[in-house]
């Protein structure tokens, strides 16, 4: 927990330091900085997903996954949690609810996240949630100063998240093997490639929808495993 901890802190002190600039930053600058983070998050995106070794399984894991999320309907949820805190925080009329989503998803999809979980509930090791942090930090501060509050609150689902797989991770550890950490981070990086097509192009990718999939693969070398 205590790699999530630290980068859940990160997001927030990055997101107070983004607010303190917010009216500083010409709006013209806002953008440029979004749509250039939202290219760097394509790539790192797209080589997360290089990295998978059962591509099949992948497919799959997208399609059963964005059933279950819009059956869930996980999207419509974070949006309606953002606008509840914009309703009860937000004084100037800032998008609470875009803020909150958008990072959440940036800050709690991929690699990093997964792996540095991962690492921490089996290992007791930090050392990637560390890395995480020191990025997460700077780009809550990019964010804060174009889209507000939202990213601050954002730092709540990191500590879930990431506190949530590394309880997991302790109590599976025969279950999750090599394989099974390759294919969800690939999942992962995939998601994350989606979310930053968003932010560039404003694709209309319902990523919230698309983050069962991750499940996928560890259901799978599961049921593999049993027999």
């Amino acid at each position: 927990m205590l790699g999530s901890i630290v980068n859940a802190a990160a997001v927030f002190i990055g997101g107070f330091i983004g607010l303190v600039f917010r009216k500083g930053i010409p709006e013209r600058f806002n953008n440029t900085v979004i749509h250039g983070v939202g290219l760097a998050v394509i790539l790192i995106g797209l080589m997360g997903a290089m990295e998978v070794s059962n591509i099949l399984l992948l497919i799959i894991s997208l399609l059963i996954g964005g059933i279950i999320g819009e059956l869930i309907g996980i999207e419509a949820g974070l949006e309606n949690f953002g606008k509840k805190l914009e309703m009860k925080f937000s004084k100037d009329g800032n998008d609470i609810a875009k803020g909150f989503v958008t990072t959440t998803l940036m800050f709690c999809v991929g690699s990093m996240s997964i792996i540095g979980a991962l690492e921490g509930g089996l290992t007791g090791e930090h050392t990637t949630l560390f890395a995480k942090s020191v990025i997460d930090f700077f780009v809550s501060i990019v964010f804060a100063s174009t889209m507000g509050i939202g990213v601050i609150f954002s730092g709540f689902s990191v500590l879930f998240y990431e506190g949530s797989i590394a309880a997991l991770a302790f109590t599976l550890k025969d279950v999750l093997v090599g394989e099974v950490i390759t294919d969800m981070s690939a999942v992962g990086g995939l998601l994350i490639a989606a979310l930053g097509f968003k932010m560039v192009f404003g694709a209309d990718i319902k990523v919230g929808n698309l983050l069962p999939a991750m499940i996928i693969p560890v259901i799978y070398y599961t049921v593999m495993n049993l027999f």
